[in-house]
């Protein structure tokens, strides 16, 4: 983390991909080459009356271009603040920050709910060059399907949809358990509830799975305890039973953790 500094990174392009998501290009040479799927950077408010970086995970990466996407959801003043800007715009950035996924399996499930979709990409692309059969399930509520077809290229996918829009009405799990999937290793990015429910499906399966954790962080780097998570042995940092999910994660293997 001590090689890490902020830098100013320039907005090459943004592009609204459903009603309060945003997908947003920055020039950051040094991120772009060094990222792996699962982390995250910190962006940095232009606002000074906004000190607190806001986290947002890397949807995909672009290493000969030195290009980095970034797609997130209105949450705040900040991401609101984020929305609004405009090519040549630039931007006060952190990262790669956090631990990503270990990338294991021939036969791999990905689950990605809501704004969880979007690192479930950087994912997926990678997981297929390095040869697996990758299979993907995807969450929404309903309406747009961001993101969808952008991971055909690397795999089948599913939808389930709360409101039974499209694909199967219900969650992650039950499209998963209607198409009769399986495989030799879980991935999975979303909101509490959901990963709550891959933990346990990965459990009665028997099948290895990481999740990675969204939560609201503060620092970013692990030094506020701000973000941390009960985890069943004892932090060494802090000597109780806590991830800083910012620093120990935001990946972690399912059973490590207790949701």
């Amino acid at each position: 983390m001590e090689n890490r500094k902020k830098t100013r990174a320039e907005v090459t392009h943004i592009v609204s991909l459903a009603e309060g998501i945003y997908s947003m290009w920055i020039k950051e040479e040094t991120i772009a080459s060094m990222a792996v799927p699962g982390q995250f950077v910190s962006l940095y408010s232009n606002d000074g009356s906004r000190l607190l970086p806001r986290p947002i995970s890397i949807c995909e990466c672009k290493p000969g271009e030195g290009l980095v996407r970034l797609v997130f959801r209105i949450a705040g003043k900040g991401t609101e603040e984020f929305s609004g800007l405009k090519p040549e715009d630039t931007i006060e950035v952190l990262g790669p920050l956090g631990n990503g996924y270990h990338m294991e399996g021939k036969k791999v499930l990905l689950f990605g709910g809501g704004i969880g979709i979007p690192p479930m990409l950087f994912l997926a692309r990678k997981l297929s060059e390095q040869g697996a059969e990758v299979q993907t399930v995807l969450g929404y509520r309903g309406g747009s399907l961001f993101l969808k077809e952008e991971f055909e290229p690397y795999g089948a996918v599913y939808v389930a949809t709360e409101d039974g829009s499209a694909g199967v009405k219900g969650n992650v799990i039950d499209a998963a358990v209607e198409q009769k999937l399986n495989g030799d290793a879980i991935y999975a990015c979303g909101p509490t509830p959901m990963l709550r429910g891959i933990k346990e499906y990965a459990a009665k399966e028997n099948i290895p799975a990481q999740i990675s954790l969204e939560e609201k962080m503060a620092c970013g780097i692990g030094a506020c305890l701000a973000c941390v998570c009960q985890s069943k042995e004892k932090d060494a940092h802090s000597n109780v039973n806590n991830k800083r999910i910012c620093k120990d994660g935001p990946v972690f293997y399912a059973d490590e953790i207790i949701l």
